[in-house]
């Protein structure tokens, strides 16, 4: 077990400051154009799969109980990402809508680049940020999904996700033998409507009316407005344009991680709407070294749902012995996700077996299969 002082090190944080590199790379991008736009997208995808590849796996943990105070680094990280992808973002919205150089697809492809950084790192570190207890940290990861136009995604993290994972009422949870293509628009209009219903049930609960101010929907759409607004100011409606690009691209980054996840992972019916407490073995992991410095620890899936506040370099990593593994990191596998024939003969054997590994008493699993068993209480 790695120790507090050992963690605290600057030099045991380094490691996942490679994402930083995206920024670099983005801008080179725009300068360059030409073959150069496909830079940050093989950066992300293909050399993270190389690193992966040679490091192999981490199956060290750091001491669950190290101290935020030793977790600077690791904070830095997070919270400084915020401003730079914000200048980046808008500069290059500014700069990218008056080159010259670049042609109509060029720049359709340095800012499907831009999406993958917002959405690969953006995402994932308002993920990191959204689940702190620090009031900062949380309006800092609202920053993140406004600039992506997908701020509904914290109420739907925090108050549907992690409470309903594995049963019908999570509409992430990518169900067996769904294709992603099936499970993408499910999700974008299941996200939104669960998420302001469940903000709106808070706000019943306390008597008020869904349009109270203390709605955090109020903030999310207005942040959202702020940031097209500002892509008009910058680069018109070509900025416009461009932002959206990078959103979208973005939003379909995240939501390939959410399929890859959970995919085919239920958790039991109980009876009368009660299902069992969330376990490891109900959201898929890996330990890949590179990815896992990419994604800040992302794929020890199973102990951010056991313990959603903990800090990403506190996670710690389930073997196989109860928590299913994937067989390669995230970047491989989303990649794979795009392609349902591919994925179902990769995964639909795991979750078979998986199945049999923990619910050898359920002989039927049509009804989880089309997420027909009872809604949870």
């Amino acid at each position: 077990m790695t120790t507090a002082a050992q963690i605290a090190k600057p030099s045991a944080a380094l490691p996942f400051y490679m994402s930083y590199l995206l920024i670099p790379l983005v801008w080179i991008a725009a300068t360059q154009g030409g073959y150069w736009v496909l830079l940050p997208i093989l950066a992300t995808w293909y050399l993270f799969t190389a690193l992966d590849a040679v490091l192999g796996l981490n199956t060290e943990n750091a001491d669950p109980d190290t101290s935020d105070a030793d977790l600077r680094w690791y904070k830095i990280l997070t919270a400084l990402w915020v401003p730079l992808q914000f200048l980046s973002l808008f500069a290059l919205i500014w700069y990218v809508s008056r080159a010259a150089h670049l042609s109509g697809l060029e720049k359709f492809m340095v800012f499907f680049g831009v999406g993958v950084m917002t959405g690969t790192i953006g995402i994932n570190y308002s993920h990191e940020l959204m689940h702190q207890k620090n009031r900062v940290e949380r309006f800092l990861g609202d920053l993140l999904l406004a600039m992506v136009l997908y701020s509904h995604f914290r109420s739907e993290h925090l108050l549907v996700h992690h409470r309903y994972v594995g049963t019908p009422r999570d509409p992430v949870t990518a169900r067996y033998n769904e294709g992603f293509h099936r499970f993408y628009p499910r999700v974008l209009r299941d996200s939104l409507r669960s998420s302001f219903a469940a903000e709106r049930a808070m706000l019943a609960r306390k008597r008020l009316p869904w349009h109270d101010l203390s709605n955090p929907f109020w903030r999310y759409w207005g942040l959202q407005l702020i940031m097209l607004a500002l892509a008009f100011a910058l680069g018109g409606l070509g900025g416009v344009a461009l932002f959206l690009v990078q959103a979208g691209v973005a939003i379909w980054q995240l939501e390939l991680v959410n399929y890859v996840e959970h995919y085919g992972l239920t958790r039991k019916h109980l009876g009368d709407g009660k299902y069992e407490h969330v376990l490891p073995r109900h959201s898929w992991n890996a330990a890949h070294k590179a990815s896992n410095w990419l994604l800040i620890n992302l794929q020890r899936h199973s102990d951010h749902h056991y313990k959603p506040d903990r800090r990403f370099p506190l996670l710690q990593n389930h073997s196989d012995a109860d928590a299913p593994q994937l067989p390669y990191g995230y970047p491989v596998m989303t990649m794979a996700a795009m392609v349902p024939p591919l994925w179902k003969r990769v995964m639909n054997p795991r979750v078979k077996a998986w199945r049999a590994q923990y619910y050898p008493e359920i002989k039927d699993w049509s009804a989880y299969n089309k997420a027909k068993t009872p809604l949870p209480r």
